[in-house]
């Protein structure tokens, strides 16, 4: 494997602190060679704010770096191992077709992994070929970055490269390499890994390494672990909060799967959910809906209580008060989370300050959207700006004693804050989001017939979701119903 300075020219700064931790969290290994790398899709915008050279990521040298053919001179590749309940199930695991190339360090000082995703085997590949399809990676990089444009955290996609190579599924599917962009790839996963197998000292270095990176402030409480467990907690009520908010459903929310970072990472078989029914179930793997829409707070909070248990020997050295001390806090993720779902739940109703019956008002509007079947998006666009289609939900005697409601709760906001609502609302209320026909129709055209044409449109329209402009309007046209539920894949 070639290693070249390739730094000056693309902007790569990289460092690894990583790599620097224990031996045992990583291997070391480079990339695979691919046969013959072309890029097809890059993030001019990310590559700016990374402080990279969009136009040397263009060039041969450039893709190189993005397929694993050229090692820029101070990345140190590695997978990293971690563990994970898969469904409830534990199992080690790790980094099965993902490299870690090292920290890229911004001008501001913030550091941002970057990975590739596809890159070939590794030793935690478990009898997998470590090479990934062109259709998953191009549908991470269109829903991470549609999440983005949202304002939810999330891993971000850089960049998409086709291998020249096959790879073999169910079918032979062209191959391909995304370039991954997250805070971290630090996972309740990982440190259930080393909780598991490696030692109280290593469980300690982690712990410190995962404060330094992402919770600054530390120093200042009285409990260090116990301030980390507080911190993952908290962002992760804001997170499920938000994803609630759009309607959308990460289907497979395994520990391995949740990054203490508090960003959305894994981009499997998610989508949005069009009509609004908390039983919502993409995933063809989730076959008794563990994973639904509406049963999202529940597993983060279990994941949280696997995450605590691995920090128990570090939060007390007496075991029983370790225990009451993460049962405190876990017992108030619901009430994190609650709180910050209500607060987004008000902005999309254009609610200013809070009332106790805000929370009935909600709760009655989703009963009726569950009953008509109605569009989860469109709905709130619709309350947002006046009906644009005549639906039974809005006809219904039930809809207009419920806005009778909703209007006397905006006329009871002081008269500062009415001309606010709206206002709120435009913001709180995407004109469109990425609806699964649209993103099929974008696939389809890219992996069959090499038009990547439909996906960038794709990606325009979304990547201001609450601008609410003319050519946003032909997105939020739901599809012509199909009788057949619509199913997502892993994609591995």
């Amino acid at each position: 494997m070639t290693k070249e300075n390739t730094s000056s020219a693309a902007g790569w700064k990289f460092d690894n602190s990583y790599a620097r931790l224990p031996e045992t969290f990583y291997a070391r290994l480079n990339p695979a060679p691919v046969r013959s790398a072309k890029l097809v899709v890059l993030n001019y915008q990310l590559a700016k704010t990374l402080g990279l050279n969009y136009k040397f990521l263009e060039s041969e040298k450039g893709v190189a770096v993005l397929a694993g053919n050229l090692i820029p001179e101070d990345a140190l590749p590695l997978a990293q191992a971690y563990a994970g309940h898969q469904f409830g199930h534990f199992a080690m695991l790790g980094d099965g077709r993902a490299l870690l190339l090292g920290e890229q360090i911004l001008p501001q000082g913030e550091r941002f992994d970057i990975q590739l995703k596809g890159s070939g085997k590794t030793p935690f590949s478990r009898g997998g070929d470590g090479r990934a399809a062109l259709g998953p990676m191009l549908r991470e990089y269109m829903i991470s970055e549609a999440m983005h444009a949202l304002g939810i955290p999330t891993t971000r996609s850089l960049a998409v490269v086709t291998t020249g190579e096959p790879v073999f599924r169910e079918t032979v599917l062209p191959g391909a390499i995304l370039t991954r962009v997250a805070a971290s790839h630090l996972r309740v996963g990982t440190f259930q890994y080393v909780s598991r197998w490696g030692t109280a000292r290593e469980l300690k270095i982690l712990a410190d390494y995962t404060l330094q990176r992402h919770f600054p402030g530390a120093e200042t409480s009285e409990n260090d672990y116990l301030f980390l467990l507080q911190e993952v907690i908290r962002r992760q009520a804001i997170l499920i909060a938000k994803w609630q908010l759009v309607g959308f459903i990460h289907g497979v929310m395994n520990t391995d799967n949740m990054a203490l970072s508090g960003e959305t990472i894994d981009y499997g078989p998610c989508a949005f959910m069009d009509a609004y029914d908390p039983a919502t179930v993409f995933s063809s793997i989730d076959k008794y809906g563990r994973y639904a829409y509406g049963n999202q707070p529940e597993i983060a909070a279990w994941n949280l209580a696997r995450f605590a248990e691995t920090l128990l020997p570090l939060l007390h050295n007496n075991e029983e008060e370790a225990i009451k001390l993460a049962e405190n806090e876990l017992n108030g993720f619901a009430k994190h989370y609650r709180s910050n779902w209500l607060a987004g739940m008000r902005a999309k109703l254009g609610i200013l300050n809070g009332e106790p019956a805000d929370e009935s008002l909600v709760e009655n509007l989703l009963n009726l959207m569950i009953k008509f079947h109605a569009d989860y998006t469109n709905t709130f666009l619709a309350l947002t700006f006046e009906p644009k289609e005549v639906t039974k939900m809005f006809c219904s005697a039930e809809f207009a004693q419920w806005r009778k409601l909703w209007q006397a709760r905006l006329d009871r906001q002081q008269d500062n804050l009415k001309a606010k609502h709206h206002e709120l609302m435009r913001n709180s209320n995407p004109a469109l989001i990425l609806r699964n026909n649209r993103v099929e129709d974008a696939l389809e055209a890219a992996v069959k017939h090499e038009d990547y044409s439909l996906m960038q449109q794709l990606l325009h329209v979304l990547s201001n979701p609450f601008a609410h402009s003319p050519e946003q309007a032909e997105y939020s046209i739901l599809p012509e119903p199909s009788g057949i539920p619509h199913v997502t894949f892993c994609g591995t």
